[in-house]
């Protein structure tokens, strides 16, 4: 990723990129101009505002090549990806959890996705303890309809024996959420001496839902002083007949946050969300208040809605 510096004025403003799933095309992009504080100390106090697109004459069919920024590519590449939530339950049983390494491999019905290493859960500083359950993120490529997967651990650790329950996978761009039950253990002197197990969904346990589809989300942060953020930003999206997205952080974590969002500063982001229908009416964008530098000043917003094949 392109880290953001301090421009003069009049120098373009750096574009960092954030992607957590999707895949481009052209489309329509709308225009959302803010040009107020989101700060408790300015302006009239409120860190949430409602924002709606300006004249249609600005909604305009996004035809034009901007010349493409090495962070730009890199965007389009990994927009291809399809992201996943992968929660791990461990079983609640004496020594049930593990201080081993934990991989899983996700097999589609196209490819699969090679070994994964689950390092960091976004639930517990200490993940795989007994009777928790863990959530991580894994980025891949399209491997089509999910089909099985592969998990197991590198048996290193005093405690490397594992019960596992079960691992749910939610894969928003198949608009489903699979359940891989398991309830043995992965313990070289326990069971059957397995370490590592394929594991295939339980269908009665799918839950299916309308795939969510990929926006491409660029936010503009003004060129006043103080104008950054390290606050944990987030947005709603609105369509017609009330239809909206659920609320969505934009940064994946609190390093992200201190990276994005800073004074004159572009930040482009690829965001899985339910389909809110061709046109948006309005946009809800905010932060949480936290950090040391929360107050921010939002100069304007663009969304596209983005679909395979340019449909």
């Amino acid at each position: 990723r392109l880290l953001t510096s301090r421009r003069a004025p009049r120098e373009q403003p750096p574009v960092k990129s954030c992607v957590s799933a999707g895949c481009c095309c052209h489309s329509y992009r709308y225009y959302f101009p803010c040009q107020r504080w989101l700060a408790v100390e300015e302006d009239d106090g409120q860190i949430v505002r409602e924002l709606v697109p300006v004249d249609e004459a600005f909604v305009k069919k996004d035809s034009e090549n901007d010349g493409q920024s090495l962070a730009t590519l890199g965007l389009e590449q990994k927009a291809k990806s399809t992201t996943y939530t992968v929660k791990v339950k461990t079983g609640d049983k004496k020594n049930a959890g593990t201080d081993a390494n934990v991989f899983i491999t996700l097999y589609g019905s196209k490819d699969d996705t090679g070994i994964v290493s689950l390092k960091a859960s976004k639930i517990n500083k200490n993940k795989f303890e007994r009777g928790k359950v863990d959530e991580f993120t894994v980025e891949s490529v399209d491997i089509g309809d999910l089909k099985k997967i592969k998990i197991g651990h590198d048996n290193k650790g005093n405690s490397n024996g594992w019960f596992l329950e079960w691992v749910e996978i939610d894969a928003p761009s198949l608009g489903q959420c699979l359940k891989f039950p398991c309830g043995r253990w992965l313990d070289k002197s326990e069971d059957d001496g397995a370490i590592e197990r394929i594991i295939f969904p339980a269908e009665l346990q799918t839950t299916e839902y309308i795939p969510f589809v990929p926006y491409e989300i660029t936010v503009y942060t003004s060129d006043i002083f103080g104008a950054g953020t390290d606050a944990d930003v987030f947005i709603v999206l609105y369509g017609s007949d009330g239809i909206c997205t659920q609320q969505k952080s934009l940064c994946l974590n609190k390093r992200e946050q201190r990276m994005y969002f800073e004074r004159n500063s572009v930040n482009q982001f690829i965001v899985e969300l339910e389909d809110v229908g061709d046109i948006i009416e309005k946009i809800r964008i905010g932060h949480t208040g936290g950090g040391l530098n929360s107050g921010w000043h939002l100069d304007r917003v663009t969304i596209r809605r983005l679909l395979p094949n340019g449909k």
